[in-house]
């Protein structure tokens, strides 16, 4: 039996369930914020200065904020992503070849290749209507599958295996010869409306299987999405728990693109966070200057966790397990935004949230990557700190985490709102 409280992992699952693509994770964090209280606003109308929640959501990404006073003079911003790497939905997508009908994808981020053969998939996404309007679609049930080449026509397959992108990735959704328009016909249908409306999409293939506890004492927790969702629901949780902040203004940046570089006019490298930010401050440069001064952001994705089968791979003086806590990432390159400060700020976040805490360092031969700190921080001018959750399976169609450290990453956030 699990020996830890698992509301805050259960909970987890449940958002993760909701949330296959990052339109769907940004209408469930709308949804929960509005369930207290918050309020959405559009960026076209003007943003009422009044304490309460708001947020605003642009092209799969979501900033949320809570104002607790009538007067405020810095931010702290916890910063995530929406997305993962998957396959999405070419624009022409229906091909196929001797009887097989295919759905033609384009790989998304950084994929590995193995975990998502024969593995019953789903299609999710959003569709853009000829009015403008947005419709999300999730097919919810297995739809796409790309098939392993069977051992016998491969006896090489266990000494390792390289998949050309696009001509062995293509998944099969049915039998017979493609017709052009068919799949979204499909999809339009699954959605309720009509194909012809439809000008415009992004879908994306989901993995199926439902987020599930392992190990003796279900102290493993096993899901499609824990790169990034851990941590948008983390701020969430903590966005909503964040009730006593003094004069500072608690906010959550949950951006989309992250994986494959945050060069969008909604992702992290964009100008939307210090839109934001401009609009609540307001006109005046210098209040606004200050303001940054004083503020600091945690940026926070999933880490690699030590493998104990590739002990190799991993920095021998910093080897972050699950279940022992969030990491702090630091690398002397940058390729995580964590100097002395920012350790500082990291660790008091950690002990106003009475959490086990451990650090994580990139092996000197193995550069890693690299998360929207380092982005935002630049961006902004602002102390940031990079942070995570230890996983293994990282970018897998099925990734790993310690059940009780979801649970510790939120109380970290709101360790860094009310610190």
């Amino acid at each position: 039996m699990p020996r830890f409280d698992r509301s805050h992992t259960d909970d987890l699952a449940a958002f993760i369930q909701a949330s296959p693509t990052p339109y769907h994770a940004c209408a469930e964090a709308g949804r929960r914020l509005e369930a207290a209280g918050f309020a959405r606003l559009a960026e076209t109308d003007p943003w009422p200065v009044e304490p309460g929640g708001y947020y605003a959501v642009r092209d799969g990404s979501i900033i949320a904020w809570r104002i607790n006073g009538a007067e405020y003079d810095s931010f702290r911003i916890f910063g995530a992503h929406t997305d993962t790497p998957t396959f999405k939905v070419k624009p022409n997508p229906d091909t196929g070849a001797y009887g097989w009908k295919q759905v033609a994808v384009e790989v998304y981020g950084g994929v590995p290749h193995q975990t998502w053969l024969d593995r019953d998939l789903s299609v999710a996404g959003r569709l853009v209507m000829r009015d403008g309007t947005e419709v999300l679609v999730d097919v919810d049930r297995p739809l796409l599958r790309v098939p392993r080449l069977a051992i016998h026509l491969d006896r090489g397959v266990n000494e390792g295996q390289k998949l050309h992108p696009q001509a062995q990735l293509t998944p099969i959704w049915g039998l017979g010869e493609p017709r052009a328009g068919e799949f979204l016909e499909f999809i339009a249908a699954e959605a309720g409306v009509n194909a012809e409306d439809v000008y415009g999409h992004d879908l994306f293939a989901a993995a199926l299987d439902a987020p599930s506890y392992l190990g003796k004492d279900q102290e493993l927790f096993a899901a499609w999405r824990l790169d990034n969702l851990t941590s948008v629901h983390a701020g969430v949780a903590a966005l909503i728990a964040a009730e006593d902040t003094g004069t500072r203004v608690p906010v959550l940046a949950a951006f989309n693109y992250e994986e494959i570089g945050s060069m969008t006019y909604s992702a992290a490298q964009g100008p939307f966070l210090e839109s934001v930010l401009h609009r609540l401050i307001g006109d005046d440069f210098e209040v606004y200057a200050r303001a940054i001064a004083a503020s600091a952001m945690m940026s926070s994705d999933t880490g690699n966790a030590i493998h104990p089968n590739y002990p190799e791979k991993h920095e021998p003086g910093h080897r972050p397990i699950p279940g022992e806590g969030p990491m702090i990432k630091v690398s002397a390159n940058q390729r995580y935004a964590s100097g002395a400060e920012e350790q500082a700020l990291f660790r008091r976040s950690a002990e106003a949230a009475g959490i086990p805490w451990q650090t994580y360092v990139n092996r000197n031969d193995i550069p890693g990557g690299t998360t929207i700190g380092p982005i935002s921080g630049t961006q902004l001018g602002i102390l940031t700190v990079d942070v995570g959750l230890p996983i293994l399976s990282m970018h897998s169609a099925r990734e790993l985490c310690g059940a009780e450290d979801p649970g510790h990453l939120a109380a970290l956030a709101l360790g860094l709102f009310t610190h």
